[in-house]
């Protein structure tokens, strides 16, 4: 047995994972990894200016590829950084593992300079973090990482003192390191109750979301026999909605009003590999049935009739056989009435008149949506261009969305698109940035062209955070701090290396966007939008009718009646 450096060891162990990249700041605790990275050439190094887009940029991988995605951070300030988006990666569900170096071990404990403690700071937005002390313990550590990341769908984080990772060690990394995914589902006398829950129900509604992820065909197949529609969360969408014709839109606060209301006339709501948090979008006389592979989402937001541990896909296959095909559809019928007519509703806001002098936000997500590649992947900031993604953008099987769905930070969606375009360079990722989250992390916009990275960032710039604004506002607050003065981003772009085009009427809109989508390279289209674009939810509630008329009040008495035309300009007058 050959002794080799410890980061030897490391950089090995994750080329047999099947790691290809490790997105990062350096840092001279990370000295002795990146050393190795770059002497083996098996791994490359995403250099990237802020070490909480590195982690956003590995859980967009992981998100896309199913499999093990690397972050890094340096001691100290580096290691804080990367919380944030290693919480987000943790909510996600996605495999990633992150190597904090940590100050010299000699020096721990007697605060040290950036001296912090990486297994208190991770243990909240991890699995499993532990620290390497000496360097016979990397082996065990590590691979442990690896596989609570994997088989545990989360972060993982290993502790890495600078001068632990440049010490020998004399250990051979073993063939095994990654567990297969397992067949998971509920055992016999489970099965046989959930097929005499839905056999026994009359008006079932399918509720999805993420856990369905290879699971379309069988999801599909069981509402066919079930004559059930098909409501799914936003996680859900990309998995559920194609080829889909029991489908009747989304819920929850960017939802449909078909979908809303397809859970509350239901008798009978199976959950599919969803944690839905907003409680009061569930039925409220229905018996609810859960499958999901973690337990400690079964019956987290409402109280269940039945909940089963398995995967969708397994679990639905399994009881497919014993589903007795029923003959009213009456339930599904209105369901999909109400669907259509909420859909042409949708649809007709996202149109532009040939003298309209305003861009609408959904005008914008639509032609996205028809010019972008069949097989594009999108990622979109928490906010309000999660909203028009979520109602506008068309999914096909092969196209993929990506956001901080769970997590809700914002400046997510450039970050994963770096993450996205890094794993597939090949393919068209397209950013739909708000300006507020575009500009939080707006260092990492010169990794697009450092890193030679193609990405498209569509940023809807409509001078305010745009989301804040429409809840204080529903809320009856005068709104306060959403204002954003923004620079021509376009020209900023430029000033960077990257291809900027600036979008002021919307007759000029589809022009831009074939000219971006074309372009070989990285390009930033700044639209600047309408700002006072209003997203209805799914049910309009008289609390809220009362506390947007407390907000037009109040903008009276402030003297902001000015903003109130324009309000009633840009969504009545369309």
């Amino acid at each position: 047995m050959v002794s080799k450096g410890a980061s030897d060891y490391l950089v090995e162990a994750l080329e047999k994972a099947g790691v290809r990249r490790v997105y990062g700041v350096v840092g001279d605790s990370l000295n002795g990894f990146t050393d190795a990275m770059r002497r083996r050439k098996s791994i490359d190094w995403i250099h990237m200016r802020h070490e909480e887009a590195a982690a956003f940029a590995a859980g967009a991988e992981a998100h896309l590829t199913g499999n093990l995605a690397v972050c890094a951070g340096s001691c100290g300030p580096g290691n804080l950084h990367l919380i944030n988006g290693l919480f987000d990666c943790q909510r996600n569900g996605v495999p990633v593992l992150a190597i904090a170096a940590h100050i010299p071990s000699s020096e721990i404990g007697i605060d040290y300079f950036q001296a912090t403690h990486p297994e208190s700071l991770f243990k909240d937005c991890s699995h499993y973090v532990e620290l390497v002390s000496n360097p016979g313990q990397l082996p065990q550590i590590l691979k442990r990482a690896i596989r609570v990341a994997v088989a545990k769908r989360g972060v993982a984080v290993v502790v890495l003192p600078g001068d632990v990772a440049l010490m020998k060690i004399d250990a051979e990394v073993p063939e095994w390191i990654l567990p297969a995914a397992p067949v998971l589902r509920p055992d016999a006398v489970d099965m046989d109750r959930l097929a005499h829950f839905l056999n026994g129900a009359s008006r079932v509604t399918l509720f999805c979301g993420a856990g369905c992820a290879g699971a379309h065909d069988e999801v599909v197949e069981l509402a066919r026999k079930l004559k059930a529609p098909i409501v799914h969360a936003f996680r859900g969408k990309e998995f559920i909605e194609y080829d889909n014709p029991y489908d009747v839109g989304m819920t929850g606060l960017v939802g449909f009003a078909s979908g809303y209301a397809a859970m509350k006339d239901c008798d009978a709501l199976l959950m599919l590999g969803t944690d839905f948090p907003y409680r009061a979008f569930y039925p409220e006389k229905a018996k609810i049935a859960q499958i999901d592979v973690r337990p400690e989402a079964l019956g987290n937001r409402c109280s269940l009739h039945l909940g089963l541990l398995g995967t969708v896909k397994d679990t639905i296959e399994a009881v497919l056989p014993a589903i007795k095909e029923k003959t009213d559809s009456s339930h599904l019928k209105r369901a999909l009435t109400h669907y259509k007519e909420t859909r042409s509703e949708l649809d007709a806001l996202a149109e532009s008149g040939p003298n309209s002098n305003v861009i609408h936000p959904q005008y914008v997500t639509r032609l996205v949506s028809e010019l972008a590649a069949d097989d594009a992947i999108f990622t979109c900031d928490v906010g309000t261009p999660i909203i028009w993604t979520a109602r506008y953008l068309k999914v096909n099987g092969r196209r993929r969305i990506v956001g901080s769905f769970n997590h809700g930070s914002m400046a997510n969606a450039m970050l994963q698109a770096i993450g996205a375009q890094s794993a597939f360079p090949y393919r068209q990722v397209i950013s739909m940035s708000g300006d507020g989250g575009f500009s939080m992390m707006m260092g990492d916009f010169i990794t697009l062209s450092q890193m030679g990275l193609p990405v498209k960032v569509i940023v809807l710039n409509n001078g305010t955070l745009g989301f804040v604004e429409m809840e204080m506002k529903a809320n009856g607050f005068l709104d306060t701090g959403c204002d954003l003065k923004n620079p021509n981003f376009a020209r900023m772009a430029e000033a960077m290396g990257v291809r900027g085009i600036r979008v002021e009427k919307p007759q000029e809109l589809n022009g831009a966007i074939k000219a971006a989508l074309e372009h070989k390279g990285p390009v930033l289209v700044d639209v600047v939008s309408a700002r006072q674009e209003l997203a209805m939810p799914p049910k309009t509630t008289l609390d809220q009718a009362y506390h947007f008329g407390m907000y037009m009040m109040k903008a009276v008495l402030d003297g902001r009646a000015t903003q109130l035309i324009d309000l009633a300009k840009v969504n009545l007058t369309r």
